[in-house]
């Protein structure tokens, strides 16, 4: 019989718990609001691992952006489309997600790449640099240093593969850091943008002199 993988890496089974801590606490929600900032208005939003909304999802809908949300959890999911009714939603693993066909000014990625396996979250950094807009934003979270360790609330392994591999991963698919931020829960933020091709100047056609 074939073997029954959990898409969600282990939070379809405490979501209900890991909701509830998630809206209590609000960690992270300053610097949400701070990063918002820079989006323009009624930016479209891809929340990468959405989780049940409430408070980052929640609160760029309150902000007025467009909102679609990602969750592998079923649990999760259904509590984002409760939540944000409004929203645009898929329960689906976040690298296999038909969002990434579209284009979207912002997307984020908060308590998420570093549950992936490492070649995945290469392949949701390349999937995003793909899916953005030109000038369009990207925020994630993951440690600034390189390191394992198990995750409190799954007992799942977790990775950050580092500033220098994840800068030159996002390099690689036409992204650059721009800045970092670290929240009142110590999570470390790689605040990043998709610039557009160089400019080139315009050449002006020489002067002749006649002879």
């Amino acid at each position: 019989m074939p073997t029954h993988t959990d898409r969600s890496r282990g939070y379809d089974a405490v979501a209900d718990e890991f909701a509830e801590r998630r809206r209590a606490l609000g960690i992270g929600l300053g610097t949400i609001q701070h990063w918002a900032r820079r989006l323009p208005a009624g930016a479209t939003v891809l929340d990468l691992g959405c989780g049940s909304g409430d408070p980052i999802a929640k609160e760029l809908s309150r902000l007025e952006f467009s909102i679609a949300g990602i969750d592998a959890s079923p649990i999760l999911i259904a509590k984002f489309h409760r939540q944000i009714p409004e929203a645009q939603w898929a329960c689906e693993a976040v690298e296999d997600s038909a969002f990434f066909g579209r284009k979207f000014d912002a997307i984020l990625a908060v308590g998420l790449v570093f549950l992936l396996p490492e070649d995945v979250q290469q392949t949701v950094i390349s999937k995003v640099g793909d899916a953005l807009e030109v000038d369009g934003s990207f925020l994630f979270t993951a440690p600034h240093q390189a390191c394992e360790w198990v995750d409190v609330m799954t007992g799942q392994r977790s990775v950050s593969l580092g500033a220098r591999q994840y800068e030159a991963a996002l390099t690689r698919t036409g992204l650059v850091v721009i800045e970092s931020y670290v929240d009142e829960g110590e999570n470390h933020y790689f605040a990043c943008r998709k610039p557009g091709p160089p400019t080139r100047p315009d050449k002006s056609p020489e002067r002749t002199h006649p002879p």
